[in-house]
């Protein structure tokens, strides 16, 4: 949602709140917008799930007043970080749930002291993120079924069943689950669980999962697994049991540029006489 449309749909909702009804043509002439535009942002208070409804007698539209939190206690700086995560970074990373933790924040920021609401208003106007390409999951339901499905079994320590894309086996294949834990990383959410099929624990990519159902199948296990001893000196993270001695120059024109990231937990940078840098690390595999 763009800063200028959060600040209206921040307007409607602190407008409605106070117990009034308010029709299209009133809340047109108190925001100085169109008719068409008060409706579409009627509609996207609806998408994000605020109770709001018609009153055909009284010819105006509320909100239902349980929906509003009591005032909550925030400083410039929590706000603000808040309203970032809520309003930007969302937009850039597959977040599930993402219509929830906006309609949370706009709960907050609709309680926010108001000289504190405008600035984080005018401030997130001069921000932006640009996270890269994502892997966005097609099938029915999207990211928060599969999102849903999956923490249900890993907090009930079900098994599922999942008909999975496989890269590497070149077709689909089936296999049942205990998932253990999600994970998200490099632009894309992951599962890693225990699979029937290869009697190993392994990682799926949730966009390549092309059906998933729960079952009510209880597995042991799982509550010891450990992020970063299974990913270990892996890449990113898939191991492969093989130790390598990595070690890599760079020239001056992008020594810098490359020595300024951390790009793994092994890594050593050697500035070299000539402006160059060498950059060493220990990889378990060179798959990734």
């Amino acid at each position: 949602m763009k800063s200028s449309r959060i600040s209206r749909v921040i307007r409607i909702l602190t407008t409605l709140q106070a117990g009034k009804n308010y029709a299209v043509n009133d809340l047109s002439k108190i925001f100085g917008t169109s008719r068409r535009t008060v409706f579409r942002d009627l509609k996207e208070l609806r998408t994000i799930g605020v109770p709001y409804h018609y009153d055909a007698r009284a010819g105006g539209y509320t909100i239902e007043p349980e929906f509003f939190l009591p005032p909550v206690d925030l400083n410039l700086q929590e706000a603000l970080s808040l309203l970032l995560l809520a309003h930007k970074a969302s937009n850039q990373i597959q977040l599930p749930f993402r219509n929830s933790a906006l309609l949370a924040a706009l709960k907050i920021e609709n309680n926010l002291p108001a000289k504190i609401r405008q600035y984080c208003n005018t401030a997130l106007r001069n921000i932006s993120t640009r996270l890269g390409a994502q892997a966005p999951i097609r099938h029915p339901g999207g990211l928060d079924r599969t999102f849903a499905q999956l923490q249900k079994a890993i907090a009930k320590k079900r098994k599922v069943n999942i008909s999975y894309h496989s890269l590497f086996e070149g077709e689909v294949i089936d296999v049942e689950l205990c998932p253990y834990h999600l994970l998200y990383n490099r632009r894309a959410w992951y599962v890693i669980g225990l699979s029937s099929l290869h009697k190993s624990i392994r990682t799926f990519k949730l966009n390549r999962i092309k059906e998933l159902k729960n079952t009510e199948k209880c597995f042991l296990g799982g509550e010891k697994f450990d992020l970063y001893d299974y990913t270990g000196k892996a890449w990113s993270m898939i191991p492969e049991g093989r130790i390598y001695n990595i070690k890599l120059r760079f020239l001056p024109k992008v020594a810098n540029n490359v020595t300024e990231v951390q790009w793994h937990s092994t890594q050593k940078v050697t500035r070299n006489s000539d402006g160059s840098a060498t950059v060493e690390f220990r990889v378990d595999g060179l798959g990734e």
